[in-house]
């Protein structure tokens, strides 16, 4: 306890003398990532191909729901006249369809996430790029993402917004 008080004492005092020598400005910038991310020219295109990708995944999950609700309304129309060796078996080859429907509706959302990630990974990387040569050439020392009110106030004394100089590069 003692050492970890003594770090933090210690920190305080480098932290002030920095505080107090006004050679030692540091500026940060600050931007929304999310309205930067969709300012770019891709953006659109890769969240149309997602959107096609998603519908793709959505009609083969309706065909399946169709196809199994098609096979429960006949199991339930013959049941009372089927032999038991019979019933047995179509309510097995429910239950797989089933289970099989279930496995196919989760892999469809991990292979969209997937796509997604895939998809986006161009753009996030020239978004990054972007912004690592702008907070250069401005003599940044960091750029702050502002989205989900992650800083609910940054004083502009100490700030740059670059969100209109990102979005202009992207563009």
């Amino acid at each position: 306890m003692k050492r970890l008080f003594s770090i933090v004492i210690a920190l305080s005092a480098v932290l002030c003398i920095f505080a107090q020598d006004s050679t030692v400005a540091m500026k940060f910038g600050y931007l929304s990532y999310e309205q930067a991310l969709q300012s770019t020219r891709d953006y659109a295109i890769v969240k149309n191909k997602l959107a096609h990708v998603k519908s793709q995944y959505e009609a083969e999950m309706k065909r399946v729901e169709d196809e199994f609700n098609l096979k429960y309304e006949e199991f339930l129309d013959g049941q009372q006249e089927f032999p038991k060796t019979i019933l047995r078996k179509r309510q097995t080859e429910l239950q797989e369809l089933m289970s099989k429907n279930i496995a196919f509706k989760e892999e469809s959302r991990q292979q969209l996430a997937t796509t997604e990630v895939e998809l986006m990974a161009p753009l996030k990387e020239k978004l990054t790029e972007t912004i690592s040569r702008i907070a250069s050439e401005r003599g940044l020392a960091f750029v702050i993402n502002t989205d989900a009110n992650a800083c609910p106030y940054i004083d502009p004394a100490f700030g740059e917004d670059i969100n209109k100089l990102v979005q202009d590069a992207l563009k």
